[in-house]
């Protein structure tokens, strides 16, 4: 039963209390009215609605249906969110340009940390930094990025950026994800390009980061792309750096010369990724993210690495993969 006094909480939350009563109407099929309103969040929510010739009972609204309401409004508050930083960054940016803290040695109105908003004024950032830039670019890039027109069009531009640093003598590095550097557009990427340009993948990378000359670097500020921050702090960047020369000694060469990592007993780099996280016991989905991969693929994986060691069911599998050894020469390599 819940409780006689109804705790407030926001608008759009279903309590403990609301939770206990819903499931219990979905038993019965519907609740005394008179009980029902000692927990109004139920109805606010529309998770009980009135029964049907009968004011003294209410029934409840199916879960999937009250569900799938619940959460298109909250990818509304969401979205309308973003939109208010959006609008908050427009009005900021002059101001920070103008009266920020200053980086000392990057020149009159430059501050030393910028947000930047929309696909829009990110690129356009990015490719500023990279026409100023002659030495060299760090690039850490885990996904493949966006896909359809607004894919093309960012690979189209990338390409401009990389080889107009090339051809002014300009050396390009990057990092990948192990799955992304079998995309055909990531070497077809690469193939393109002429000059200095190499790149070496790892099992899970850091979020995607541009580091232009070791004076300017470029990070997400943000879940979906749509923010980015740009950093000239000396500090930061030069940690970003020290960040991305660790991960690149540790990373395997795939472009211009490729480098196969062994299998160790059947088991693939790939497989001894997916046991780590395995034997750390991570959900499939959460390895598949980890990974970059689908779900799908994941178990896929899941399943050879099973059939490979003779493992019948996970919590065997858990074991077999600490017994085997297939993840010593992983560990011994760090």
């Amino acid at each position: 039963m819940p409780d006689t006094e109804h705790r407030p909480h926001g608008a759009g939350e279903l309590c403990p209390d609301g939770a206990t009563l819903y499931e219990q109407a979905l038993r019965a099929g519907r609740l005394p009215a008179a009980e029902a309103a000692r927990v109004p969040c139920l109805t606010r929510l529309g998770l009980l609605h009135p029964a049907p010739g009968d004011p003294a009972h209410l029934e409840p609204a199916d879960p999937a249906a009250a569900l799938t309401r619940m959460l298109r409004g909250s990818r509304s508050r969401i979205a309308a969110e973003h939109r208010r930083e959006e609008r908050l960054v427009e009005r900021f940016e002059p101001l920070l340009r103008r009266y920020g803290p200053q980086a000392a040695g990057t020149g009159a109105g430059t501050p030393l940390l910028r947000l930047h908003s929309g696909f829009q004024r990110i690129d356009q950032a990015v490719t500023e930094a990279m026409d100023e830039a002659s030495e060299e670019v760090l690039c850490v890039q885990p996904h493949a990025g966006p896909a359809g027109e607004r894919g093309e069009a960012a690979h189209d531009a990338a390409y401009g950026r990389d080889q107009r640093l090339l051809d002014r003598g300009g050396r390009i590095r990057t990092l990948y994800r192990h799955t992304v550097v079998h995309l055909p557009s990531v070497r077809a990427h690469h193939e393109r390009l002429h000059g200095d340009n190499e790149a070496r993948s790892l099992e899970e990378p850091t979020d995607r980061l541009l580091v232009m000359d070791r004076t300017v670097a470029f990070l997400p500020a943000d879940d979906h792309g749509t923010l980015a921050l740009e950093v000239r702090h000396p500090a930061l960047v030069s940690y970003f750096v020290s960040v991305f020369e660790r991960l690149w000694r540790l990373a395997t060469p795939v472009f211009p010369e490729p480098v196969r990592r062994p299998a160790l007993n059947g088991v693939t780099p790939l497989q001894r990724a997916v046991a780590r996280l395995l034997t750390e016991g991570y959900t499939d989905t959460v390895i598949a993210d980890r990974l970059g991969m689908n779900v799908r693929t994941a178990r896929d994986h899941i399943a050879r690495l099973a059939a490979a060691l003779g493992s019948d069911s996970r919590a065997q599998l858990g074991f077999l993969i600490a017994r085997s050894g297939i993840l010593e020469p992983e560990e011994a390599a760090r």
